[in-house]
């Protein structure tokens, strides 16, 4: 099927952006990003949502030629942040007949974005309310904070579509053939997590519609298996972990803590761990750290003391689990110090502030370099992790 049909009567007009270095400003998108909106061609001409500056006049086109000389009647909403509004003015001017469709929300956040003069453009739906286009009927979904208070998906009856907003996408741009739930983990994790009961309470209304195809915002248009990307959501916005594994985030200066990792992981693999991911926290993309944080039931926080506190990466990496609501997992702490190791307090104090965290017993403190006693204390630690 082409890349524009999504169904007969339903287009994508969106474009890929292969060349953005960092999307919002901090994560590495290696295979781009695609900014995703739809136009359905009925008696009503709609738009699902615009794209962002950045390819602005590709999403013009593509519309033009969707189109094919007709005028946009209505253009819904459903998420204001830039990457996915950045086309209102653009498109509001240049059919001035088109009428915007949004919640209260949406219409209060437009102007601080936008000089338009809304009288007798807007159309304010609310949680159930519909708007026939002809053979489509489109419903509205309130979706608030997920992951902004303006948030809606929309649900079109005849066709069984759900445009489905931020929710169900992942980094990547469509002319990219990768591996879904790897890119759309971190995606959820690092952009969405936090939100993780308006999720569930979304999903919980998604269970009562009958649904063929998910449209999201960024990513690919979602026609088979759905059972398997919904059963996902459910899964990471529960908090429960995805897979049991071991991941081992290290935070290290010279390379001793670094090098103490590693042996743990080696441990922890002839101990019979099924899974042993390992992260350096200095070097490595933050955002997948996060995500393997999530994703597996057990963490292990490897860090050199540094100013009385811990090396700084890794208090970053800590601050992003707790934003995200980091919680409903076993951790276990190894702090490195030469003369006045400070690394495990700090660490401990963050992670007791997190929900259901269940801390090892058992603290291993490295004196600069791993030592045979130190050995004793990590196979101790290895035995717990994996009882």
């Amino acid at each position: 099927m082409e890349k524009t049909k999504i169904t007969d009567t339903v287009k994508y007009i969106g474009a890929d952006d292969l060349d953005i270095d960092l999307f919002e400003s901090q994560y590495i998108v290696p295979n781009g990003i695609s900014y995703n909106s739809y136009v359905i061609l009925d008696e009503k001409v709609t738009v699902m949502d615009t794209i962002d500056s950045r390819k602005t006049d590709e999403w013009l086109k593509n519309l033009d030629e969707a189109l094919g000389g007709r005028s946009v009647d209505y253009l819904v909403v459903q998420h204001m942040e830039p990457d996915h509004a950045a086309g209102i003015q653009i498109l509001a001017g240049k059919f001035p007949e088109m009428k915007l469709v949004g919640n209260a929300k949406t219409f209060a956040m437009i102007p601080q974005f936008f000089d338009i003069d809304l009288t007798d453009r807007t159309v304010t739906v609310k949680e159930g309310d519909t708007l026939n286009i002809g053979s489509h009927t489109l419903k509205f979904i309130m979706a608030p904070m997920i992951h902004w208070p303006e948030v809606m998906v929309t649900y079109e009856e005849s066709e069984k579509i759900l445009f489905s907003a931020d929710g169900f996408g992942k980094f990547g741009a469509l002319s990219v053939d990768e591996d879904w739930t790897c890119e759309a983990r971190r995606y959820y994790f690092n952009i969405v997590g936090k939100y993780g009961a308006q999720v569930q309470s979304l999903l919980k209304k998604a269970a009562a519609l009958d649904i063929s195809v998910i449209c999201p915002l960024h990513g690919p248009i979602l026609k088979e298996n759905l059972g398997y990307y919904i059963d996902k959501y459910n899964t990471w916005s529960s908090y429960s972990p995805e897979d049991k594994g071991i991941f081992i985030a290290y935070a290290s200066i010279h390379g001793n803590t670094a090098a103490a990792a590693k042996q743990f992981a080696e441990m922890l693999k002839a101990k019979g761990a099924p899974k042993v991911a390992i992260a350096d926290l200095s070097r490595d993309d933050m955002a997948e750290a996060v995500e393997d944080a999530f994703r597996y039931d057990r963490l292990v926080l490897a860090a050199s003391s540094y100013d009385g506190g811990v090396f700084p990466v890794m208090q970053d990496f800590l601050h992003h689990l707790k934003a995200k609501n980091y919680q409903n997992r076993t951790v276990a702490i190894i702090e490195n110090g030469s003369w006045a190791p400070s690394a495990a307090r700090t660490m401990k104090g963050i992670i007791e502030t997190m929900k259901d965290i269940t801390l090892c017993d058992t603290v291993v403190t490295v004196r600069s370099t791993v030592k045979p006693e130190t050995i004793s204390s990590l196979e101790t630690l290895a035995d717990e992790l994996c009882k």
